[in-house]
């Protein structure tokens, strides 16, 4: 089965239109146009600059010209891509490798079109280069049964892309990478669009996962491994530097992937590595129970598979997908489990939503999975990985979950929880991997805001642990104080700055009565106080724009806790409110919560308004009955109320409860994973003095400057039409 256009060199770059220099550059038509013309060569000697001008045209007419591709890819690599960091070797992108990455694509994306479908184009073009690489020197009964016909359907032109975008790359093996979207660049598997390259592993997570698993020592007694939901095999042929490493010196390899076509490419794609006799792929894990030849042993040799030192799994489900189904995200999770051996090590990647879900009144087998995996003690770390890192899902975020052999009876065990997101943040690039590969390895000390270790179960009634039925994303239950923080001396030195730039407060500033505290103060989560009756959550509504007028009661959304719209200006009538029969007005004191990029906090101080999605509410239960009492003038008890609005509004917005965001587009943080000091009745009637006095203050304030701004406005406006004149008294 050799390749006829093994024979012959490549096919040369055909010339370019400027609108293909847009599309291969990866810029808009007039950055193109504007480089033509900044850059031609009358525009250069004009100003007498000796950069090099823009290329001629080497064909076509005026209004299309065609300009040689090389050339074009040559001047290009003359302009830095903006805001890009250079690579490991220093060199910043420029969008002269853009435009040479689009060129070697381009005959396989056109031929896309031709064969109907982007699968029908990688199938065949997949079994060329496996064809190439190992299949023609393998017996036919060793090959895959689907490999000739798939080779034989692709025609001269699929062949000749193929050997164009191996000879560009250097390899069989980096050829096929390119086409599947495995290697660093995605851009050809962004083009062909095709569903398939849709659940693709990203390069950062098989990265993470080779760093965890670690080198191979080389030697017998190597790590068997199976990986489940094996996809294209990124993380199976990622370990130990991927199929470039050692891979081929590992123990027994074996990969498990049930949809046809995604094992198909897998097979071609272990072929175009010349690593297909050493590796078995099957369609469903009880295959793993039937003796049988493994990795190409003698006939006779045959034995079950059931067990390895290392499991993989990476279930390509979406948000939401298979939510309710028994065999979803968590069931590959238990599945590596059982597959372990007594001293193996299981990683999992799963949709972030197989963490978060809370038990409500509809089964819940992802609840009961999750749970499950806790309490048989079998999940060593939870790392929540950074956000936007799927480079086709970019709108949902995932998990790593570091897997561990089930003990049969229950222990006193912990899981590491990482806030990969959150050291991504900071660190930048990539340097996130080895910093959270430092802290599975208890090679580093974690910043508390980062990772911390949670017990499963309580030691003690009332203490924190995982298995309480709430979220268990490390951005939700991580909380620490602010490090490297005095919080006493920066109070001092805030009232000090106050008393000096208003001293007529001086004497209230003076009675502050503020301490540090000798005793530590416990938390306890929103979902605990709901629970108890202590708060009510009131659920922002989804009302429709025709419904919201100026008259009725005010609306109060998301532009007016951002102060883009004053409170009061869009309003609905009670007519229309009644068509929406879960909607409720809230009352005063009630907490009015955004808790989308952090968390906006604000009091209502008369009620009677109506909350718009995604703002919600927060109810102190015993609040009413404290303002009856206040009403009728009765004496207040100290211990009377053991939350204030004021006080409730501020502790939610403090930077612990600031930092629990999750989502790949909009950070959103859990209100009922947000927590609040456990502090006495008469502490907190203290804060609620003093918040409530702040507040006052700053609304004179406000007062005072809208004053000065209304009357600076008038005397402008007046001195401007030349009606006002001003002279000093």
């Amino acid at each position: 089965m050799a390749d006829a256009t093994s024979r012959t060199g490549p096919a040369p770059y055909a010339a370019v239109t400027l609108g293909e220099i847009k599309e291969l550059a990866g810029v808009g038509r007039p950055t193109v146009s504007n480089w033509r013309r900044r850059f031609s060569p009358a525009a250069l000697a004009t100003v007498k600059d000796r950069r090099r001008p823009f290329p001629s045209p080497v064909g076509g007419s005026a209004s299309k010209p065609l300009f040689d591709a090389l050339e074009i890819a040559d001047w290009l690599d003359l302009r830095p891509v903006p805001d890009t960091e250079p690579d490991e070797r220093g060199k910043v992108p420029t969008y002269g490798d853009r435009f040479r990455r689009g060129l070697k694509l381009r005959g396989l994306v056109a031929l896309k079109h031709r064969l109907g479908s982007a699968e029908s184009l990688i199938t065949q073009a997949l079994a060329v280069i496996a064809t190439r690489a190992e299949a023609q020197d393998l017996v036919p009964e060793c090959l895959p049964e689907d490999l000739r016909a798939d080779y034989d359907a692709a025609d001269r032109d699929v062949r000749q892309a193929v050997w164009n975008l191996e000879h560009e790359i250097g390899s069989a093996g980096k050829a096929a990478d390119a086409l599947l979207g495995i290697d660093e660049d995605v851009e050809l598997a962004k083009r062909l669009e095709s569903d398939v390259l849709m659940d693709t592993v990203p390069r950062e997570i098989v990265s993470l996962v080779a760093t965890l698993i670690g080198p191979n020592e080389g030697g017998p007694d190597q790590r068997s491994t199976i990986s489940l939901c094996a996809g294209l095999g990124e993380l199976l042929l990622g370990m130990d530097g991927g199929p470039y490493g050692n891979l081929r010196t590992h123990g027994e390899l074996v990969a498990v992937e049930p949809d046809p076509l995604r094992r198909k490419l897998l097979k071609y794609r272990l072929l175009s590595y010349e690593m297909y006799g050493g590796m078995d792929v099957c369609a469903d894990p009880s295959d793993l129970d039937i003796p049988q030849a493994w990795g190409g042993a003698p006939g006779d040799d045959a034995w079950n598979f059931s067990s390895a030192d290392i499991v993989l799994a990476s279930p390509p489900y979406a948000s939401g997908e298979r939510e309710r189904d028994e065999k979803g995200p968590l069931w590959w999770a238990h599945e590596a489990v059982r597959r372990l051996n007594p001293d193996g090590q299981g990683y999992a990647v799963v949709p972030a939503w197989t963490l978060t879900r809370t038990r409500g009144a509809v089964p819940a087998p992802t609840i009961d999975a999750r749970e499950q995996l806790l309490a048989q003690d079998s999940v060593g770390a939870i790392i929540q990985l950074p956000r936007r890192i799927h480079p086709f899902r970019t709108g949902a975020e995932y998990a790593l979950l570091i897997l561990r052999p089930p003990l049969h009876e229950p222990a006193d065990r912990q899981v590491l929880l990482i806030d990969a997101d959150r050291i991504a943040q900071r660190t930048g690039g990539r340097k996130w991997i080895g910093e959270v590969a430092q802290l599975v390895l208890a090679e580093g000390e974690p910043d508390p805001r980062d990772a911390r270790s949670v017990p499963v179960r309580s030691a003690y009634p009332g203490g924190e642990q995982l298995l309480d039925g709430r979220s268990v994303l490390p951005a939700h239950r991580i909380a620490a104080a602010e490090t490297g923080v005095d919080h006493f001396e920066e109070t001092v030195t805030a009232r000090r700055a106050a008393m000096a730039v208003m001293p007529q407060l001086r004497d209230w500033l003076g009675d502050m009565g503020i301490a540090k505290r000798r005793t530590p103060v416990r938390h306890r989560k929103l979902e605990q106080h709901i629970r108890a009756g202590q708060l009510r959550s009131l659920g922002g509504h989804r009302i429709k724009d025709s419904d919201i007028g100026e008259a009725g009661l005010p609306v109060i959304g998301r532009e007016e806790i951002l102060g883009e719209l004053p409170v009061g200006q869009r309003r609905i009538s009670p007519e229309a409110l009644a068509t929406y029969a879960s909607a409720r007005i809230t009352e005063r004191g009630d907490v009015i919560v955004l808790a989308e990029h952090g968390v906006r906090c604000q009091v209502d101080e008369a009620g009677g308004c109506v909350l718009l999605s995604p703002v919600q509410g927060l109810r102190i239960e015993k609040y009413r009955e404290y303002l009856v009492v206040v009403a009728k003038g009765e004496p207040i008890r100290p211990d009377g109320l053991w939350m204030r609005p004021h006080a409730l509004a501020r502790l939610l917005q403090s930077p612990r409860n600031q930092h629990r965001g999750s989502g790949s587009l909009v950070r959103r943080v859990s209100v009922r994973d947000m927590d609040l000091p456990q502090l006495p009745p008469e502490e907190i009637a203290e804060l609620e003095a003093i918040l409530t006095e702040t507040e006052r203050l700053r609304a004179d304030v406000r007062r005072q400057l809208e004053a000065l701004d209304r009357l600076a406005e008038r005397i402008s406006a007046g001195v401007a039409d030349g009606d006002l004149a001003l002279r000093r008294r």
